[in-house]
């Protein structure tokens, strides 16, 4: 192509781009008018607009908007992420202002669920490219959920071992280090500097919106830790009334079926309390949280005790339209000991081996100021920063710790005419950890990153992005290659949504896992300050399908998806002497992260979401199946295999099944809750050794050949509406009291009850 012809298609382009051009020459009038919330009575801020699906404008910050359009009939779209479409026939009169009030209704449809998380800006969950899981916050406090890795848990798809998050698969046991999914909260990673972990007792369930979870690849968007997904926590912020929330609850662990695991003469109790309020105050939001918790634990020496708070202010500025300023911070003081290996299989499951007992206390906190401008045209200027600090104090002063993260970042989205938007941004980031467990060290990232959403002949939506990143440890640098992400969703039916995704991903091993040197017991973890960045890819194809028939709403979602992932880290049993020549002694042996394993996995997702109405009684069910191959692709044709299943990654089950039911009647609802896992096909083959797997965990290897089939697990409900404000409900988790085990040397809790009072004002 001459150089002339692309001169002339730029320039083209540039003058489309340009708003309020009118070359028809023909007479014009004007419409204006505003747009706002029909409960509420509150303007909505950047609603689409469209005159016959063609010219189009969006309300400014007051709702208000203005469109210049040639003098007949025409027929006006408005359309808003949330809300209900609606259309308005007008006539324009040459020279004449046609003054129009609209009043938007939010959106009861399922598909039309707002989220955030995957493109930084609100879209509908059936425009999305990617498989989404969204979780309510019924689904918390009616299940008297009191950290949110329980709710995940029972999340299609979604399993946590040993505090770490996996996504269909993606991660299996990797001791306390490293996290490939990538935690936010309000859009700001929430992993500690040090171990790169979640702190889930940490993160403020008595104040959330809605947690949307990601699942695949999302570097580009987040960059590393975001893998194997993304899950992010949005807060609630206050609506046109004050709103007041008050969580009462207590409850007792039961005996388990082995009645040689009961250690203690009385049940073991665990208590809380949680409150939130939420109100403006003229230009003023605010929103307060507290949180205390007890538990005495099931496991012997497994204790915790903690109080949080937490406070977020919002001011919108009066002189500049668009201006919106926040700070919100949180803390926690923390007691507690965690459960980390056996005495034996037997009469000592339940109880902690004292050699690796570590109790300690601690503080968590986080400061987050951050400011935003969004102009009359719904563009928007973001900067977000985080300080995220935690401090540990052990028995072992060997053992305490201190990590600081600041965070920043500063991005723009800019609305093109239509449904087109570009989202682009800088991220900043510096660590400084002092830990006698793995010594003192300093880093630093930073990046840059764009994406690319369109929506085309209002059915099919386009997504492209790429991230570039630099990371530096201790003044060594490490450069990431260009991650790159596309994706397609299209509308072929009126409720029916096809979709498709490629997206890379990589992430930079934590402090910890390069640099921890210590021994748990008999169990020992050598440093390796050699380790390289993991990198990977995922792709799926899915179609999201709703469903209305009488008062019945919902979806059906299928994926098929694929993942691989190259130099994962995991941690290698083997001899590990300080220096190669010299004799080994029992002394090296033990566990050290390495780039070994390379991972390919396969699989489908299903899921499907229903409400409706039957008689006097109102249902909600929601659940899925996930079906997972988690191989490790150089042993698939290896000759070597002695069992069958040696090529299946570790820690790794093939079929997740998690359903939900919750049925109301007047003022009482019941509620189910389903999980079934099936058999974790392998562990770290040491383990199981009859000599030293008895040694690092005594009786492991018998337990396992006796103890490790699939399991199910069924949490029941039972709730009591006394009055529009106060609820009292009763939940009984594992109610068939099955014994199962999380990972090795540590059994899940056995059945417990407990009794919440909740108060809404």
């Amino acid at each position: 192509m001459h150089l002339r012809n692309i001169l002339i298609i730029c320039l083209w382009a540039v003058w489309l781009l340009i708003p309020g051009q009118d070359v028809s020459g023909q007479a014009t009038g004007i419409v204006s008018g505003t747009v706002l919330d029909a409960g509420s009575g509150e303007p909505l801020i950047a609603v689409n607009i469209s005159a016959d699906k063609q010219r189009g404008t969006a309300t400014d910050l007051n709702g208000a908007f203005s469109l210049t359009l040639d003098v007949g009939q025409h027929i006006l779209w408005f359309s808003y992420v949330g809300y209900s479409d609606q259309q308005k026939e007008i006539i324009i009169r040459e020279g004449e202002t046609l003054q129009l009030k609209i009043e938007m209704k939010a959106s009861s449809k399922m598909l039309e669920e707002v989220v955030v998380s995957a493109g930084k800006y609100e879209q509908k969950l059936s425009d999305v490219t990617v498989s989404m899981e969204v979780i309510k916050p019924y689904q918390l406090s009616n299940q008297n959920i009191v950290s949110l890795d329980m709710i995940l848990e029972k999340t299609p798809g979604i399993s946590i071992l040993d505090g770490q998050p996996s996504i269909r698969g993606g991660s299996g046991f990797s001791y306390g280090a490293g996290s490939r999914v990538l935690m936010l909260v309000d859009d700001l990673p929430m992993l500690s500097a040090d171990a790169g972990d979640v702190k889930w007792n940490y993160l403020p369930v008595e104040n959330i919106n809605q947690v949307e979870v990601i699942k695949g690849a999302s570097s580009v968007l987040y960059g590393s830790s975001a893998l194997n997904g993304v899950i992010n926590l949005r807060t609630r912020f206050p609506g046109s009334e004050p709103a007041t929330e008050v969580t009462l609850f207590g409850g007792a662990y039961m005996n388990p079926l082995r009645k040689e695991l009961i250690w203690w003469d009385s049940q073991p109790l665990f208590a809380g309390a949680s409150f939130s309020h939420l109100r403006k105050i003229g230009n003023l939001d605010l929103s307060l949280g507290g949180n205390y918790f007890k538990d005495e634990g099931y496991r012997e020496g497994d204790y915790q005790n903690r109080i949080r708070g937490n406070v977020g202010l919002s001011y919108r500025s009066k002189k500049i339209q668009g201006l919106v300023g926040g700070l919100a911070i949180s803390a926690m003081y923390v007691d507690q000991s965690d459960f980390l290996l056996w005495q034996d299989a037997d009469s000592g499951a339940y109880r902690q081996n004292p050699e690796s007992m570590t109790p300690l206390t601690g503080y968590r906190y986080n400061i987050d100021p951050s400011l935003e401008y969004s102009s009359s045209k719904g563009n928007k200027h973001s900067l977000k920063t985080r300080l995220y600090g935690v401090d540990n104090s052990t028995t072992n002063a060997d053992r305490n710790s201190a990590s600081r993260l600041w965070y920043a970042e500063y991005r723009y989205l800019k609305r093109f005419s239509g449904q087109t938007r570009w989202t682009s941004g800088l991220s900043f980031s510096r660590s400084k950890v002092i830990a006698n467990l793995f010594d003192d060290h300093v880093g630093s990232n930073a990046a840059v990153y764009s994406q690319v959403d369109a929506k085309i002949f209002n059915k099919l939506q386009l997504s492209s992005g790429v991230r570039w990143e630099i990371n530096a440890l201790d003044g060594d640098f490490y450069y990431s290659l260009p991650v790159l992400r596309v994706g397609m969703n299209y509308q072929a039916g009126k409720s029916t949504f096809l979709r498709t995704s490629l997206g890379q991903g990589y992430r930079f091993p934590s402090i910890a896992e390069k640099y921890t040197d210590t021994n748990i017991g008999a169990l020992k973890i050598f440093p390796n300050s050699d380790l390289d960045p993991e990198r990977g890819w995922s792709a799926e194809l899915g179609v999201k399908q709703g469903i209305a028939f009488g008062s019945w709403l919902g979806f059906v979602d299928l994926a098929l998806f694929w993942t691989e992932y190259y130099n994962m880290i995991e941690f290698a049993f083997g001899v590990y002497p300080p220096n190669p020549d010299d004799v080994p002694t029992f002394d090296d042996v033990g566990f050290k992260a390495q780039n070994i394993a390379t991972a390919r996995i396969s699989g489908i997702d299903f899921g499907l979401s229903l409400t409706g109405q039957a008689g006097p009684a109102e249902f909600r069910f929601s659940g899925g199946y996930t079906y997972m191959n988690p191989v490790d692709p150089s042993l698939l044709d290896s000759v070597d295999l002695v069992e069958e299943d040696g090529h299946i990654l570790n820690y790794r089950r093939r079929h997740l099944l998690k359903l939900d039911l919750e049925a109301g009647v007047w003022k009482i609802f019941a509620g189910i809750n389903f999980q079934y896992n099936s058999r974790m096909i392998n562990v770290d083959e040491v383990f199981l050794d009859p000599l030293v797997g008895n040694m690092l965990l005594p009786g492991f290897p018998d337990y396992w050949e006796e103890n490790e089939p699939a399991y199910s697990l069924l949490d029941l409900r039972l709730g009591w509406n006394i009055t529009e404000m106060v609820r009292i409900t009763c939940i009984l988790n594992n109610a068939l009291n099955v014994e199962y085990l999380g990972r090795p040397g540590d059994i899940g809790q056995p059945r417990n009850i407990s009794l919440q009072l909740r108060l809404e004002l």
